[in-house]
This record gives C-alpha cells, structure tokens and sequence, in this order.
C-alpha cells in the first residue's frame, strides 16, 4: 500500500476504560504500531514480522477491532480469504481516567509497559542499524538523529507544560494530511517522547 493511512483516518483516539482493556496487551500495542507505521496489512503478514503464528495475530486484531482500535480494509485483488485491516486512528492519547478504580489502574500500568517494551525495542533497534543507515542514506542522516535525557525538578504542572509544550512544537512539523506527498529530501522520522517521575527528591540547595 502506498499509503500508511486512507482518507479520512481520524486523527486521535482518546483511551477509556473499556478500549484500554482492548489495547493493554503487548502483542496488540505491536500489531497497531504496525499498521501505524506501514499502512494495512493482514494476519499472516503481520504474524511473519512478529514471529507469532496467524492464528495469533488474527485473534488480537479480532479483540482490537471489537473495541475500535482497528478495521477491515478493502483491497480489490486481494484474496477473499485473507483479511486486511489497517489502524482506525493515527495515534492515541491516554489522559487520566475520570474514576481511580484499581482494576483500571492495573491496565493503565500494562499498557504503559507494553508501550515503554515497544519503545525500547525501538531506540535498540535503530541504535543497531545505524551502520546500515550510514552506508544507504549517508553521515548527515545518523549525525542528525539524537538520544538525550534531561533531569528536571519540577512540579505537576509544571511536567504537564513541558508536555504540553512539546507537543505543540511536534505539531507544527507533522502534516494535517497523511496523504500530502512529503516534500523532497524528507523521510519518515519518529520522535519518542517519556515525562517519568521518579522517586529522587530533588537535592537541597548548599548554604553558602
């Protein structure tokens, strides 16, 4: 497929309870980011880039497309027997849950941790191929790409403002239509973002 995301995609879906008990699962949080990041493809495919059987792969998108995450996808000359499926939104917020229930709470932490496995296996998997981005796209492509943490001390608001902020720089950059031809010289670039609060508290200032 030429294009990652067909007319008409909606832009955000925003987690409740009952979608986040479709999405809190490793394996699905994998199969959505692919159809994210390389437009509709069917169970086998899908199972063949993960390393799962098709019976796998078809079951989970099954159980994503049952709380809305993904749908069918018409292909003309595919086969009737296979299914395709691609993403049913561009991307997902999680926002605090109105109600602190502990059950909910249980899927907030696994999705979260199937999300931090599937960044880490990113940032792993592009620190791995930097030799083979040299060799195909060039130094300026690797010497552009950048791995940094930073440690703040900060309030709750405050986390939320350089949140918030981010984001608002992030948006100016991605285009308001997925089907736009990207200008000439650009690729697919993905930006990973965390805000993780820690345990540390913050050293006290030294007496002069």
């Amino acid at each position: 497929m030429t294009s990652p995301e067909p007319p008409g995609t909606p832009s955000t879906v925003r987690l409740d309870a009952r979608s986040l008990r479709g999405l809190a699962h490793p394996l699905r949080v994998r199969l959505l980011g692919l159809l994210r990041e390389h437009g509709p493809a069917t169970a086998s495919g899908l199972a063949r880039t993960v390393g799962e059987s098709s019976g796998v792969t078809s079951y989970h998108l099954r159980q994503l497309a049952e709380h809305g995450l993904v749908v069918e996808h018409e292909v003309p000359d595919a086969s009737r027997r296979e299914r395709w499926w691609r993403a049913a939104h561009r991307s997902t917020i999680l926002e605090p849950l109105p109600d602190h229930d502990p059950a909910t709470e249980v899927l907030v932490d696994e999705y979260l941790r199937a999300i931090a496995a599937a960044y880490a296996d990113r940032v792993v998997r592009f620190a791995d191929g930097l030799p083979g981005l040299r060799e195909s796209l060039g130094t300026e492509w690797a010497d552009a790409a950048d791995l940094s943490d930073w440690w703040l001390d900060l309030t709750p608001e405050q986390t939320r403002e350089v949140s918030t902020e981010v984001a608002a720089v992030l948006a100016r950059y991605r285009a308001s239509d997925p089907d736009l031809v990207p200008e000439p010289g650009t690729r697919r670039v993905v930006v990973q973002l965390q805000l993780m609060p820690t345990s540390t508290t913050p050293r006290a200032a030294e007496a002069p």
